[in-house]
């Protein structure tokens, strides 16, 4: 596979030339810009998939809906509705997508909106609801929308500084991109980051930006849906997983390190599953032979089969930071006011 990307690599400097001239080109206004008066926070990044938007977006909810009116607009990826749709409880994750359902079905006191057209599903949910703060999800890239304040995400273990463009490597465009960023956040960090470590990062990141935090991911300490386990009491179980997300990796290794036994059945991320897949899992659960079982999934995967498989469970997800997360707090509500 890294053959075959290196071979490629022509393609990704065509990439390259191609984004660039994009940029510059709205950065210089050729391509037009539309900005809004209510503030429009971006969540984003520069690579594909995995860097943790959906719980970054989710601890922006908590920070924001109690006090400022909150909404979110997303494209809806995978969805089978087109256009501008606000959320309401008759959707489903085929009619808005994964992502967009789990943070309505979540958080009661929000707005959430799905369109590929970011102006006009931002026009729109301005008329239709008069928000006082919009989250605009996994836009970095959608140059026609002039957000008011762009949160860029990177990984611990696979920095934005290290890679390189697509095909050759994973990123939607230049790292240039990240001057962007009004603020960067290191995502999925080790729990006990060093000094070390927090110092190399840094000083890769310094000639991007100033302001960087990191956080990590932490899993609730309680499974929900058809069964409620602790954490700890899932080793005394049999576990069938199932993940449809970019990267499964974490969940994996956080399940490993509490001794749980499971069989991993892995999906693409935002997988549709057919009534033949369902089947298959649902077989492959009642090969499990202890009293004790459950299947267990991702929350994005939930908001998928919860209607498809009576016996389902998820694990859910926090954004949680390492340090200076009142800084951060205030960096945010202070750019709201």
């Amino acid at each position: 596979m890294k053959f075959l990307r290196y071979l490629l690599y022509p393609f990704a400097i065509i990439y390259d030339l191609v984004t660039t001239i994009r940029n510059f080109f709205f950065n210089v206004g050729v391509f037009k810009q539309t900005s809004f008066n209510t503030p429009v926070i971006v969540v984003g990044n520069l690579s594909v998939g995995g860097t943790g938007k959906t719980p970054q977006i989710e601890y922006l909810i908590r920070l924001l809906k109690d006090t400022f009116k909150t909404a979110v607009l997303s494209r809806g990826y995978k969805r089978k509705t087109e256009g501008y749709v606000l959320l309401n409880e008759t959707h489903s994750a085929e009619d808005v997508g994964d992502e967009p359902l789990q943070y309505f079905k979540k958080f009661d006191t929000i707005n959430v909106a799905v369109n590929a057209n970011r102006v006009e599903g931002i026009t729109n949910l301005l008329a239709d609801k008069s928000p006082e703060v919009i989250l605009l999800d996994d836009a970095f890239q959608h140059r026609k929308v002039k957000g008011s304040f762009y949160i860029l995400l990177t990984k611990f273990d696979d920095l934005f500084t290290d890679d390189f463009l697509l095909p050759t490597g994973n990123l939607r465009e230049s790292r240039r991109g990240a001057k962007r960023a009004d603020v960067i956040l290191v995502t999925k960090c080790p729990e006990f980051l060093t000094k070390g470590q927090k110092n190399k990062i840094e000083s890769k990141l310094k000639k991007y930006h100033k302001s960087v935090f990191f956080t990590s991911i932490s899993y609730d300490g309680i499974t929900s849906g058809a069964k409620k386990v602790a954490i700890d009491e899932l080793k005394n179980y049999e576990v069938l997983l199932i993940t449809g997300i970019a990267n499964p990796f974490p969940l994996l290794s956080f399940l490993k390190e509490k001794g749980v036994n499971f069989k991993h059945l892995k999906y693409s991320d935002h997988h549709h599953f057919t009534e033949n897949e369902i089947e298959d899992i649902k077989d492959e659960f009642s090969k499990l032979k202890s009293s004790k079982k459950l299947i267990l999934t991702t929350e994005k995967d939930y908001v998928r089969l919860e209607n498809s498989i009576e016996e389902l469970s998820f694990l859910g997800i926090q954004t949680s930071f390492i340090e200076k997360q009142e800084e951060f707090n205030s960096i945010i509500k202070n750019h709201i006011k």
